[in-house]
C-alpha cells in the first residue's frame, strides 16, 4: 500500500493515476475525502499531514512526502509508518534546497523541502528524494493573470535562463520512484529539456493560445509589485526575483535525470503550454 500525500494537487492526482495504471494500491490522505476525485480502486482517507497520528497508516509499505502538506512533521509521519511496517520514503524536494533559506522562496508558502528530505534520508527507510527544477506551473502563477488581461507581459530579467518541469514527467519518475529500485539513495535533480528566457517562453504560450503575446522587461521593484498585485506575498515574489537574477546560480541548467528514468526524453514545455491554454485563456 502507498500512502500519497498531497493526494488532490498538481503532483498527486497524475501520481496516482500511475499508480493505479501499474497495479498498485494506493492510499490517498486529504483534509476533504469528500471532495477528493481520483480514480476508482484508490482507498481516500480523512487525515492531515501535518498531524501524523491523524492518518491511518496500518498496511503502508511506501510514503509519498508532499513538503507542502507534510510541513515538518514529515520525521513524526515515517516514525509512526515505520512503526505499522513501512520500508519506503519518497520525498518532493527541489534543486535549491542546499542554498541559504533566503533563496529558498518556496519556503514562505510553506513548502518545507529541505525538512522533508532530510526526513527521508535519516528515516532509516529506503529513500529516494526528487529535486525539481523550476516547474512549468510557475509561468502560470507568474504571468496568467498578465496574458488573461492583455498581450503584453511584464517582468525583470529576460535574460534568465529556466528549464521547465512538467508535471506529468515529476509524477512520472515518482512512481518510478515507489514502484522499482532504479532510484534508491539518489537525490536526482529533474528539469524540463531545454532551457529558456522569459521572452522564449512567452513565445511558447502565444503558439499554444494563438494570441500576440510579447515580453517587456520592467524594472525588479516593477515586477515585484506586478507579482503582488495578483495576491503573492510581498516576501515570496521579491525572492522569487532575486532567485531568477542568477537562475539558481546555473543559468544554463539542463539535467538528464528526467530521460534517464523514463527511458525517453523529457516533455518539452510547448507540451505543458498546449495542454494549459485555457489556464492563461480563461
Amino acid at each position: 500500500m502507498i500512502l500519497v500525500t498531497g493526494a488532490t494537487g498538481l503532483i498527486g492526482r497524475p501520481l496516482i493515476e500511475r499508480l493505479v495504471e501499474a497495479g498498485a494500491k494506493v492510499r490517498a490522505v486529504t483534509r476533504a475525502p469528500s471532495a477528493a476525485v481520483l480514480p476508482a480502486g484508490v482507498e481516500v482517507v480523512p487525515g492531515d499531514p501535518r498531524q501524523p497520528e491523524t492518518i491511518a497508516l496500518d498496511g503502508v509499505t511506501s510514503v509519498l512526502l508532499n513538503p507542502r502538506a507534510v510541513g515538518t512533521a514529515a520525521p513524526e509521519l515515517l516514525r509512526l509508518a515505520a512503526q505499522h511496517g513501512a520500508r519506503r520514503a519518497v520525498a518532493l524536494s527541489a534543486l535549491n534546497v542546499d542554498l541559504p533559506l533566503e533563496r529558498q522562496p518556496s519556503r514562505l508558502r510553506g513548502d518545507f523541502n529541505k525538512e522533508v528530505e532530510q526526513a527521508a534520508v535519516e528515516s532509516g527507510l529506503e529513500w529516494v528524494s526528487l529535486r525539481s527544477g523550476y516547474y512549468a506551473d510557475n509561468t502560470l502563477r507568474s504571468w496568467g493573470a498578465q496574458i488573461r488581461a492583455g498581450d503584453v507581459v511584464r517582468g525583470a530579467h529576460p535574460e534568465a535562463r529556466w528549464a521547465p518541469l512538467h508535471e506529468l514527467d515529476l509524477a512520472a519518475v515518482a512512481a518510478q520512484a515507489l514502484l522499482t529500485d532504479t532510484l534508491l539513495s539518489r537525490k536526482p535533480v529533474l528539469t524540463g529539456p531545454e532551457a529558456l528566457t522569459p521572452p522564449q517562453l512567452i513565445a511558447r504560450i502565444a503558439e499554444a493560445t494563438g494570441r500576440p503575446l510579447r515580453f517587456e522587461e520592467v524594472s525588479p521593484d516593477e515586477a515585484r509589485r506586478q507579482l503582488e498585485s495578483t495576491g503573492v506575498p510581498g516576501q515570496v515574489a521579491a525572492a522569487f526575483i532575486a532567485l531568477e537574477a542568477d537562475s539558481y546560480g546555473q543559468p544554463d541548467l539542463v539535467s538528464p535525470e528526467v530521460e534517464r528514468a523514463l527511458g525517453r526524453p523529457a516533455l518539452p514545455f510547448s507540451h505543458w503550454a498546449g495542454l494549459h491554454r485555457s489556464d492563461f485563456t480563461g
